[in-house]
């Protein structure tokens, strides 16, 4: 794992020897349930340090006091535990909370957090529309972490609806963020948060314009978000 050493302290953490144990496991139970479960394209032992660990590390440049201290951090639509399970390794003392839709992805995520002997962990298998309703879930979180895909506004509406006020989600994107940040602009106003800060992402390996958006949770979100199921996608904010 020296790629991922190397580059998580260019990040400003350190991995000690155990934690570094921790990721060859995680790397090895990735690659023998990727063969059932789907989990992911990269299976490349040095590919995977850098793209997967390191890659979700990044979060800390966006929530590095959240990720210090006994903080409540949610990761939404989390796959194959990627940055949740990645942060809970390097930051253990936070409380984490995986939420994925696909079940053989939750049965690889139970699986993991006992192999790795992770404590503080809960999993749920559900859709963030439904799972952020939730009494114990909803406005709860210090930290929503998410490694999306998805364009800045629908993600915005899975996640702030988690976060407590005060809070913050940091999302990971790829390609930059001019047109994102504009397109979000009504979403961020009806959800409750502001941009708090982007962050350029410049690391050997992580290219593609990688960037870590930070949002601060300003305002309580109002019930009737999210929508429910299908309706984020199909129109969003």
């Amino acid at each position: 794992m020296e790629l991922l050493k190397k580059g998580a302290s260019q990040l400003g953490i350190a991995l000690s020897d155990a934690q570094l144990d921790q990721f060859e496991v995680y790397f090895r139970e990735l690659v023998d349930w990727n063969q059932r479960a789907n989990l992911t394209a990269i299976t490349e032992y040095q590919e995977a340090q850098v793209k997967h660990f390191l890659d979700s590390l990044t979060v800390h440049m966006a929530a590095a006091d959240e990720l210090a201290g006994p903080s409540r951090v949610i990761d939404v639509g989390t796959g194959a535990g990627l940055p949740g399970v990645t942060l809970k390794i390097a930051f253990p003392g936070i409380q984490l909370v995986l939420v994925e839709s696909v079940a053989k992805k939750t049965a690889f995520l139970e699986h993991l957090v006992a192999v790795l002997g992770l404590e503080g962990v809960t999993v749920h298998t559900g859709r963030a529309e439904v799972l952020s309703r939730d009494e114990g879930l909803r406005e709860s979180f210090d930290l929503v972490a998410v490694r999306g895909v998805a364009r800045l506004p629908l993600l915005l509406e899975y996640c702030l609806p988690f976060c407590k006020t005060g809070g913050k989600v940091a999302a990971l994107k790829h390609g930059g963020d001019g047109g994102e940040l504009a397109a979000a602009a009504n979403a961020l106003s009806e959800l409750g948060g502001s941009v708090e800060k982007v962050a350029t992402v410049l690391l050997e390996g992580l290219t593609d314009d990688r960037v870590v958006i930070s949002i601060e949770k300003t305002a309580p979100t109002p019930e009737r978000y999210p929508r429910r199921v299908g309706i984020p996608a199909k129109r969003p904010l």
